[in-house]
């Protein structure tokens, strides 16, 4: 059941990167990675055993924002996916204040949700944290790095609209290296024992180089919906 969900996930997730495109255009890709910062952030606090391996939720909603800025990068430009990694730092940072004081509310009396969102939220702060520094990081890194595949590209290939599928996984497999490094041990050092925390990256790690993988094709359709000519970008 959890590697069926995970699928669904995944492939609701891409989805609805397209479908922001499709209907808001730039805009759109903007919001979707403010609202993916927001529900993985929420959704990596779940700890489940999928594919034979321990791992943190909110994987594949984190795969989408590589996704939505791997887009801007290829229909709008670098400033543009710079943008949009701003935009996921703030609704990130917002969320981190709206958490917060959600715990510090005393509860009615006839109160029923408070215990749960303070089990849920009491080390949110923490992760939160730990994963607005891995975001700023590992995208700032992505855009980085998908720009300067696409300048070696051109400059050995002459042409900016080949090799496509390398600027996107290479750059998308490094960040995200970086990122689950950064947020596991930031996150949950001390909480989980060095040899699971060990097995949850390595097990988080494998399903972000599938996950890139497998966005390749939606990365091509959304040139083709931006219909930007690669060659004049």
């Amino acid at each position: 059941m959890n590697e069926l969900l995970l699928t669904v996930s995944l492939l609701i997730s891409f989805g609805a990167t397209l479908l922001f495109l499709k209907l808001f255009g730039k805009s759109g890709l903007y919001v979707w990675i403010g609202i993916s910062a927001i529900f993985a952030n929420i959704e990596v606090t779940i700890l489940v055993r999928a594919f034979g391996m321990d791992q943190t939720l909110g994987n594949t909603l984190f795969a989408s924002s590589y996704l939505a800025t791997d887009i801007l990068s290829e229909l709008y430009g670098k400033k543009d996916a710079n943008r949009g990694v701003k935009f996921g730092i703030l609704a990130t940072l917002f969320f981190i204040v709206m958490s917060f004081l959600w715990t510090h509310y005393i509860p009615a009396t006839d109160d029923w949700a408070m215990p749960s969102v303070k089990s849920l939220f009491s080390n949110t702060p923490r992760i939160l944290l730990a994963s607005l520094i891995a975001y700023v990081v590992s995208e700032t890194v992505d855009v980085w790095l998908y720009h300067k595949w696409w300048d070696l590209t051109v400059k050995k290939f002459g042409s900016k609209n080949k090799f496509l599928w390398l600027r996107n996984n290479f750059s998308t497999l490094i960040s995200q290296l970086i990122n689950i490094v950064i947020f596991n041990f930031g996150a949950f050092l001390g909480i989980y024992s060095f040899t699971e925390l060990i097995s949850i990256t390595i097990a988080c790690y494998v399903i972000y180089i599938a996950t890139s993988l497998l966005d390749t094709p939606f990365i091509y359709i959304a040139r083709k919906i931006g219909k930007v000519d690669p060659e004049k970008n």
